[in-house]
Parts: C-alpha cells; sequence; structure tokens
C-alpha cells in the first residue's frame, strides 16, 4: 500500500509515529517475512531509522525475529488494531444479516467494502459454500477503477469527484480483462449509475464475476459498497446479473437502512 506523506510543516506530524506505520505496512502479500534492509527500502527509510523502528516493534509486541528464517515478521498483535475498527463498526453490525441472507440465498462469495483513497477495503466476508479459489480475507484492497465495488461506489458520487478519483489512480491491467482507459472506466460507472449496480469480469483474478451495490448513509452519500462474486466456470456475466442483481439491489437497501425485507430465494 502506498503510504500517505506527511503533509509539508505540519508541526503535529510525529515522523517516529509515521515510520513505524509504515514499517508495519511493508509486510503483506508475498512479503511476509522481511530482513532489516527490506524493510528500510520498502519503508523509505534509512536502515538506522528501522532497526529503531523493528526493535521498538518488537518490545511492544506487534513484531517478532523468526529465527529459522533469520527474518522479521508479523505478530498476532497486530490483529488487534483491525479488531479494534471492527468491533462495534455500525454498518457492519447492521448489514450482516442481510450480508448472510444474500450469501444464503446466492450460494456465492458476498462482501462489504469501505473506500480508502482509491482502493475499497474488505471490512466483512462470507464465502461461497461452493468451491471458489480465490482467497479474499477482510483487510484485502483492490483498486476502485477495476472492481465491481469500485466502480458501485463511484457510480453514487458527483460525476466530477468520481472522476477525479479515477484521475488519481494508477490505472494499470492486473489481467488481460483489465479495463485501464479512462473514458472507458468512466463509461462503466455511468452505467451503473443508471442501473444502480456495477459489474466486473476477470479484470482482478482470472475467472472472478462480480456484481456490486453502492450503500448509502444517511445523508444519501456512498460509505461502502456490497458485491457479489462468482467463478466463470459456474456462471456468465451475463447469467449473475440477470439472476442475482435483484438480491444484490435488496441488499444494498437493506444495508443502508431503507429497508429490511428479507432475501427471497
Amino acid at each position: 500500500m502506498k503510504r500517505k506523506s506527511a503533509p509539508a510543516r505540519d508541526p503535529l506530524f510525529n515522523s517516529s509515529v509515521g515510520k513505524a506505520l509504515a514499517l508495519l505496512e511493508t509486510f503483506g502479500g508475498e512479503r511476509r517475512a522481511l530482513n532489516l534492509a527490506e524493510l528500510a527500502a520498502h519503508g523509505g527509510m534509512t536502515t538506522s531509522s528501522a532497526q529503531r523502528c523493528t526493535h521498538t516493534l518488537a518490545r511492544l509486541g506487534y513484531l517478532k525475529r523468526d529465527a529459522r528464517l533469520g527474518r522479521w515478521v508479523l505478530t498476532p498483535r497486530t490483529l488487534s488494531l483491525s479488531h479494534a475498527y471492527l468491533t462495534g463498526h455500525a454498518l457492519i453490525e447492521h448489514a450482516t444479516r442481510h450480508l448472510v441472507e444474500l450469501n444464503q440465498a446466492s450460494g456465492e462469495s458476498v462482501s462489504l467494502s469501505e473506500p480508502d483513497g482509491t482502493d475499497m477495503v474488505f471490512v466483512a466476508r462470507f464465502p461461497a459454500r461452493k468451491r471458489f479459489l480465490i482467497h479474499m480475507p477482510v483487510g484485502h484492497r483492490l483498486p476502485m477503477y477495476c472492481t465491481a465495488s469500485g466502480r458501485a461506489y463511484l457510480s453514487a458520487l458527483p460525476p466530477a469527484l468520481a472522476q477525479r478519483i479515477v484521475r488519481r489512480s494508477r490505472l494499470r491491467a492486473l489481467t488481460p480483462h483489465t479495463i485501464t482507459a479512462a473514458a472507458e472506466i468512466m463509461r462503466r460507472i455511468r452505467a451503473a449509475r443508471a442501473a444502480g449496480y456495477a459489474w466486473s469480469e476477470q479484470e482482478c483474478f482470472p475467472g472472478d464475476l462480480t456484481i456490486a451495490a453502492p450503500v448509502l448513509g444517511e445523508d444519501g452519500t456512498p460509505v461502502a459498497a456490497v458485491n457479489v462474486s462468482a467463478p466463470s466456470s459456474r456462471w456468465t456475466l451475463a447469467g449473475l446479473r440477470a439472476k442475482l442483481s435483484p438480491l444484490l439491489l435488496e441488499t444494498a437497501r437493506a444495508a443502508s437502512g431503507r429497508g429490511t425485507a428479507r432475501l427471497r430465494r
């Protein structure tokens, strides 16, 4: 994840805290065990700064030295940070029942994600009962521009703001199917605005089909998105849209606090 830079000449910004968080954010994906030089390089700091940060984080219990690998790894204590965010989260608590119903009614994976910069971050996940090889844990983030959840969220924003977010995004191909032309992405967002939900076909992962709808706050602005993901081995995108979009829209409305009707099979 790209680290946010400190505002210039911000007298309240604590650079030590910034470095420690940057070092923790260095881990993830394939970077599960890192040496000091790698931590410094990925964290954008000197080796001596990285050494002080790792020592402090180890004393606090967030890092430990793996004797077998000779590298630093995260400890389970880091999960306390995400747990503190998720516990008592009003939207998750309100939406969970509706997400579970959508998961049971569709038989496919259902997720809730929130915006962070130009990404969507998964904050709740209910996997398919059937075999689905894509692992998407809570905390995983994906770009808005090429995901159904991201386009659904963007479709509920004022068009000018949605366009600014797309322009700030690093438009790159994650698969051969990823749409990276800004004009076409905006066209897809407009189509999602008209339909009430967005869709994506194998743009992030091969074989992944997804539809998503925005979740609105009390003032009508988007705060999240709910999506259904299914494999191309079981569905076509047209079939997924035709059969599951009504259930998806019903769930999004219920999660937005606009209704509590139970999902119908």
